[in-house]
């Protein structure tokens, strides 16, 4: 006899719970699977981001270089009032033997520096993107001054324009 057909005295057949029960338990199974993987990838991530933080705690802390202040006139056009320009820069190096090297390449920087502000109109320091631009040009100047050692950064400790 197959199942849909009725059994004697006109019932219909009972249906077999089995197949039901089948479902239920592979659904359980699912939400177990995924609910664990979903909680192991939570833990075991959060674990991997304190790891990463106190890794990057354990650098070494940067150094810094002062370079002497200067004072530069600024170019400016015929019949306009001379206007000057005082910087105080530090550079950013990543060791201190590196501020051994640089000590002593200083007159050197500081007359890179120099001539490339020597150069510069009032327009071309105004605003953010002004000093933006400054900072990138001058961090290149001085690595290309400095060849095996890398400045990470120029940092300005004071601008004026007068």
């Amino acid at each position: 006899m197959a199942d849909n057909e009725q059994a004697e005295g006109g019932a219909p057949a009972p249906v077999a719970p089995k197949g039901k029960l089948k479902l239920i338990i592979a659904v359980v199974v699912v939400l177990l699977v995924v609910g664990g993987g979903g909680g192991w990838f939570f833990l075991f991530r959060h674990h991997d981001d304190e790891k990463h933080a106190e890794a990057k705690v354990e650098k070494p802390p940067l150094v810094f270089v002062e370079v002497p202040d200067m004072l530069v006139n600024l170019v400016n056009g015929p019949g306009e009032r001379v206007q000057y320009l005082k910087v105080k820069v530090v550079l950013e190096l990543k060791d201190e033997k590196q501020v051994e090297v640089v000590k002593p390449s200083m007159p050197r920087v500081i007359d890179i520096f120099q001539t490339y502000l020597r150069e510069l109109r009032p327009t071309d320091i105004n605003g953010s993107a002004g000093l933006y631009r400054l900072k990138e040009e001058l961090t290149k100047r001085v690595n290309v001054a400095l060849l095996p050692i890398q400045v990470n950064a120029v940092l300005f400790k004071e601008i004026v324009v007068q």
